[in-house]
């Protein structure tokens, strides 16, 4: 069972009756960015500058909660191809961690290996090409001290195949370790090995502690990368979200399209495989499905996929950078039509409102520690 729901909770693309559609304002979007390149957001107090949506690694290399259970060649030229309709698509902002697809985990290949070889082979072709790399540091038990993050840091840089990052994150806090991580994290921003310094699943807690923690030695925390999406809004009713905005600390969300099953391509006769499917099981998506149709109304309207109607419901919400994963290149082409356009104020509120009567579903327990 994966350790962590985070990153990138993977969309599933939609249905054939739309895929030209999804192609169509793909395009558009696309076109949007490349000439809007400069309209990035600042990660909290940092200097890290990162687009308004990045992608997640999650399911890169990973068999024991995506690509049922297997990794080939083809899933390998999936994920390549996801990175690079991304890039092309003005995405440069990746999210990975080194558990993702890890032996540790049960994994085929390493997300972050993956990920740098991806880079590297995109670097051959375009040079100037600028991407962003955030991964992270799991704080497993038998880890101790500020020297572990630094030892660990060191080893996804050579998975990487980068002498630094420019986002590195407690993947989670530690179960009696903690202040000692936090110390680690500002040895490697001091250091230069990383360009900005974060935390996931943190709650409103321990997130003021690790901003006053880092704030002594005059280093801003720059994100909480926290599990948040339209039907799953536990940042919002536990304080993280509200403390992150006067913190001044970007709220990066994971699962924004909550295992894809925002993404409308799932119901209660057609439910996702493998592990999904325990929490969203078909009794579950039936009563989903009023507000899944009123979604793609809305989408209608600005002609746009249920996908992009709930990424743009979540940036929305401000000093929020969701990162849906993809594993496949209309997957990224999609992500990219989420973008450069805005729901009008009548229409979060009744996607808010809707969501507010589904009951909300098991989210990953350390986010409560």
């Amino acid at each position: 069972m994966a350790l962590h729901f985070t990153s990138a909770c993977l969309s599933s693309f939609l249905g054939h009756s739309r895929v030209q559609r999804v192609k169509a304002v793909a395009s558009e979007g696309s076109s949007t960015l490349k000439t809007e390149e400069e309209k990035k957001v600042k990660l909290g107090g940092s200097e890290l500058k990162v687009t308004k949506l990045g992608i997640g690694a999650w399911s890169w290399g990973d068999i024991t909660f995506w690509n049922n259970f297997q990794w080939t060649d083809r899933n390998e030229k999936a994920a390549r191809d996801a990175f690079n309709a991304s890039v092309d698509g003005g995405l440069t902002f990746f999210d990975t961690a080194e558990i993702y697809g890890s032996k540790l985990m049960l994994g085929a290949v390493d997300s972050e290996i993956l990920l740098g070889r991806f880079i590297k082979e995109r670097k051959q072709k375009d040079p100037g090409v600028e991407i962003t790399v955030a991964t992270k540091f799991a704080a497993l038990p038998w880890r101790f001290g500020r020297q572990s993050v630094l030892t660990v840091l060191k080893e996804s840089l050579g998975r990487l195949g980068l002498s630094s990052v420019e986002l590195y994150q407690l993947h989670w806090p530690g179960v009696w370790e903690n202040e000692g991580y936090i110390d680690g994290l500002g040895d490697a921003f001091e250091q230069g090995l990383v360009k900005a310094v974060g935390v996931s699943n943190y709650n409103e807690k321990r997130l003021r502690e690790a901003y006053e923690k880092l704030k002594k030695r005059g280093i801003p925390l720059a994100s909480n990368q926290v599990n948040y999406s339209l039907i799953y809004r536990a940042p919002e009713e536990n304080g993280v979200k509200a403390a992150c905005d006067e913190l001044g600390v970007t709220v990066i969300a994971y699962c924004p399209l909550a295992q894809g099953v925002l993404s409308g391509k799932y119901g209660p006769d057609n439910p996702p495989t493998g592990p999904r499917l325990i929490v969203y099981t078909p009794e579950y998506l039936r009563k989903l499905q009023p507000l899944l149709r009123r979604i793609a109304e809305i989408g209608d309207k600005y002609d746009k996929t249920n996908t992009q109607v709930v990424l743009n419901w979540l940036i929305a919400q401000g000093n929020v950078v969701p990162i849906p994963g993809a594993k496949t290149a209309k997957q990224a082409e999609e992500f990219v039509g989420a973008l450069g356009w805005s729901l009008n104020d009548d229409e979060i509120v009744e996607l808010r409102s809707m969501a507010s009567n589904i009951e909300r579903v098991i989210g990953f327990p350390i986010e409560r520690f």
